[in-house]
């Protein structure tokens, strides 16, 4: 497929990671008249699991909710690594015959919008032909992510430039460094170190991991003992039957770390102190926050408390001085020889993989913006944002976000609509974000770029699965047709308020279709 730059897409997708490949398949399936295209910026596929190859690479998802609700997970195996990923997406792809609708090495370098023509121009590096490309389209679906690819968090520790082994940042890990029986430090103590610490541990000498603070750390099972006989029964029912449990679980866990913090901490705490019995829980294993305050890390079958056991791994609770020839030396004065330091110290947030957006020739700060329904922006229109959650799976909220714009791609296709902006109510107050409550470093750094919630629905990122699946489902179709007819009213085209009764939207009145779909989300 060629791309012109005088053709004008329904659509584009932006990113070809999970987010990008659930907006291929719904618009396929339930857009049909849609054309589009999704521009991925690098030479593959998969988003974060073939960007990032440090070893052990994985997820902390179970792969029943990770997964597409689209595409049952038959393994038994549950919390899946990145070329387990890989491959279901790349089936993902074969089996809906995506391949010839994403184009790779695109990368978008700003996104303008013209109210005259009621067109978004992206302009668009073609890195495998190395020239500047011009497309138009009516609408985008980002699906970029949410950290920069370019680098990752990369605080200075004095005297870095005397250490004489290798310093790595996992973003930038690669097939040529070789830690085999050698001693490696690992700085930090989040989701990245905890898979990264035991796979290293098992060809290096020695692996210490550096953690300024401790972080919440629960050992799980790899593989499932008895849901996984649902899928011998039925994979399409088993998929669901065990999806939806395990949307239920994630639920309840979260919801009750918010309402009871201190039981939850001291129910970890003692997890932790089964599997590391004569360890010093209370300085290396305690944190200062609560519970779901930041993601909980997982260990597949005690995989990081095993590596401890098996002296094979320390953990050093300290701040650190600075680097030295030899290693990393800690503020009380001990030295961490290593042949290699891994600075696991995070990401680094950005919005729409730092594309630029202009609307009216006005680049636009989305830190002043509401979102709207969690995917759209007061400022931005004709524009939907794929965000997941923070305390479930990334890939629950990319399947919701590909179906309502599918929806809203269609009703303004049946109605003619050229455009659609979310406009704050007067009344509106800006309140707490869902974020401020999450104290991950990699969120505190980007405070001064994050869009502004409000106080009442639908302005409010409610990071509750079942909420937003009923919202989308069968939300008030009154929410979005006012949204539409604002922008009616603006250039004098207005239409007759049986505009709501799209077909592409549940009507209300209709129990019988509501209860329809309910049946079938569960079956």
């Amino acid at each position: 497929m060629n791309i012109h730059s005088q053709k004008i897409y329904d659509t584009i997708v932006v990113g070809a990671g999970i987010s990008g490949l659930s907006a291929a398949y719904h618009l396929k399936k339930f857009s049909p008249k849609a054309e589009f295209l999704v521009l991925e910026g690098r030479d593959n596929f998969g988003g974060t699991w073939d960007f990032f190859k440090y070893p052990g690479i994985r997820s902390d998802s179970d792969m029943h909710t990770l997964g597409f609700s689209f595409k049952p997970w038959n393994s038994r195996k549950f919390i899946a690594d990145g070329p387990a990923i890989m491959g279901y997406l790349d089936e993902t792809i074969e089996e809906n015959n995506l391949k010839d609708l994403i184009k790779f090495n695109m990368h978008i370098e700003s996104a303008s919008w013209n109210s005259v023509d009621s067109l978004w121009e992206l302009s668009i590096n073609n890195k495998k032909l190395n020239k500047l490309e011009i497309i138009k389209t009516k609408f985008i679906q980002m699906c970029a992510g949410y950290y920069s690819y370019k680098s990752g968090h990369k605080p200075i520790f004095k005297g870095s430039e005397d250490f004489v082994g290798q310093i790595i940042h996992p973003q930038e890990w690669n097939s040529t460094i070789d830690y085999e029986n050698k001693k490696v430090a690992v700085i930090g103590s989040g989701a990245t170190a905890v898979t990264l610490v035991p796979q290293i541990a098992k060809k290096a000498s020695h692996v210490t991991m550096i953690q300024r603070s401790p972080t919440y750390i629960a050992s799980v099972p790899s593989k499932y003992k008895i849901l996984h006989l649902l899928n011998y029964i039925s994979p399409k029912f088993g998929y669901k039957i065990i999806r939806f449990t395990n949307i239920l679980r994630q639920r309840r866990i979260y919801r009750r770390a918010r309402r009871s913090p201190e039981l939850v901490k001291d129910y970890l705490l003692g997890l932790v102190r089964d599997e590391l019995p004569d360890f010093d829980i209370e300085k290396h294993f305690t944190p200062t926050y609560n519970p779901w305050e930041q993601r909980l890390c997982l260990a597949p079958d005690s995989d990081f408390f095993e590596s401890i056991n098996q002296k094979r791994v320390s953990v050093e609770t300290e701040t650190i001085d600075s680097f030295s020839e030899k290693g990393v030396q800690l503020d009380s004065g001990k030295l961490i020889e290593a042949d290699i330091i891994v600075t696991a110290t995070g990401i680094k947030l950005q919005n729409f993989g730092g594309i630029r957006i202009f609307v009216d020739e006005n680049e636009i700060d989305i830190s002043k913006s509401f979102i709207y329904k969690s995917m759209m922006y007061t400022q931005i229109p004709n524009f939907i944002n794929t965000f997941g959650y923070i305390n479930a799976s990334w890939t629950l909220k990319a399947d919701l976000t590909s179906k309502y714009a599918c929806r809203l791609i269609n009703f303004m296709d049946d109605n003619n609509y050229a455009k659609c902006l979310p406009e704050a109510p007067e009344d509106l107050e800006e309140t707490k974000g869902f974020l401020d409550d999450f104290s991950s470093g990699y969120v505190r750094r980007a405070a001064s770029i994050t869009v502004k919630q409000g106080n009442k629905k639908p302005w409010v990122n409610y990071q509750d699965y079942l909420k937003d699946w009923f919202d989308v489902k069968f939300g008030k179709m009154e929410e979005i047709f006012d949204v539409l007819q604002t922008w009616q009213e603006k250039s004098n085209n207005l239409v007759t308020g049986s505009a709501i009764k799209s077909g592409h939207f549940i009507p209300e009145e209709n129990p019988m279709e509501t209860a329809r779909q309910i049946i079938e989300f569960f079956t």
